[in-house]
């Protein structure tokens, strides 16, 4: 996977969170995980399609996520409700075209899916064949993880 693909993500998801939140953010360091992992309670997921194919996840748990809802409207949330789903969901449209504009003026050209949220315990991504980078992203809300597992179609 080349770095080109992930550093949009990275770059505009530390974007975006520092805007939103208004405060702090830290960039971690990168890791590697194979095919498949669990999520950590909620999950935004965007898939790709077109020069390269594969899917981007943003991942935080369950306390984290209510907390940047709760943020990004101003109030207090204290349970995971349809507000903070679709504030949640918004992000990461948010991160999603922030990134994909940085792509698109480097030549990429793809389709994106709406992001689809998924939410609970026990919940695994498993993607075959393909390896995941994954760079965890830190807030004063709790760790939101940019985990991109994306490859090129072959000429």
């Amino acid at each position: 996977m080349r770095v080109e693909y992930i550093n949009p993500f990275v770059e505009a998801a530390y974007n975006i969170l520092k805007e939103v939140l208004d405060d702090e953010v830290r960039r971690g360091e990168l890791y590697l995980k194979a095919t498949s992992m669990p999520t950590m309670g909620v999950a935004a997921l965007v898939g790709l399609a077109g020069d390269v194919s594969g899917r981007v996840v943003f991942d935080m748990d369950m306390p984290t996520a209510i907390k940047i809802a709760g943020r990004m409207n101003r109030e207090e949330f204290t349970v995971f409700d349809d507000m903070a789903k679709a504030t949640i969901t918004e992000l990461a449209n948010m991160i999603t075209a922030q990134a994909v504009t940085k792509l698109y003026d480097l030549g990429f050209r793809f389709d994106l899916t709406p992001p689809a949220l998924f939410s609970g315990q026990n919940l695994e991504i498993s993607d075959h064949n393909v390896e995941a980078l994954i760079v965890p992203i830190e807030t004063n809300y709790g760790c939101l993880e940019v985990n991109v597992a994306i490859r090129e179609k072959s000429e």
